[in-house]
């Protein structure tokens, strides 16, 4: 029987690594283009789950059994607890993608042509869940806040970001406030 060559965990960390993003190989616009792809890959997916949901839509109106059922409505709409799931996941998701599209691409040329129809294919999203899915089932509004996260996340890391530059910008003009102060008083130039 032949033995197996012993495995190098140094080897499959180095295979690892080489695929991580390295400042000095990678270019950022490299960086850029692989997570346009990514993104656009995920809002293709999520686009498409939430358009045609798992297991898809009845094809008929059933009011004769136990669990009737509308044309058009998804079918795992019938499982609420999962169904809540996925459509919070799924749009997410969906938002997050969007978010890193649309990020990506400020002021690019067309800039606004890719928001206009980034913005539209959220409406079409929205416009496609709320038709597939019973009205008792889910509450939009946790949908439409789940869709927010991604937008009011990034707003608010941008904001800290501000503010503790600009707190840091304060210090340091006390700081050289105070400097200028000894300074004068001792006669002395720093």
């Amino acid at each position: 029987m032949a033995q197996a060559p012993p495995k190098n965990p140094e080897r499959s960390i180095s295979w690892f690594k080489r695929f991580q993003y390295d400042k000095e190989r990678d270019s950022p616009s490299d960086a850029r283009n692989v997570l346009l792809v990514i993104a656009t890959l995920i809002a293709a997916v999520t686009f498409q789950a939430g358009v045609n949901p798992p297991g898809g839509v009845w094809q008929d109106n059933d009011d004769d059994h136990k669990q009737s059922h509308e044309a058009g409505i998804a079918i795992y709409a019938s499982q609420k607890r999962p169904y809540y799931v996925f459509l919070i996941s799924n749009t997410l998701a969906f938002s997050a993608s969007l978010l890193v599209i649309t990020s990506l691409t400020y002021r690019f040329p067309f800039h606004f042509e890719i928001w206009v129809a980034t913005a539209s294919m959220m409406i079409t999203y929205a416009s496609a869940i709320f038709a597939v899915t019973p009205r008792e089932s889910v509450h939009f509004r946790y949908l439409l806040i789940t869709a927010a996260v991604p937008f009011v996340t990034r707003f608010l890391i941008q904001m800290l970001k501000k503010f503790r530059k600009s707190k840091k910008r304060a210090c340091s003009n006390k700081l050289s406030t105070y400097d200028q102060e000894v300074d004068g008083q001792t006669g002395q130039r720093v």
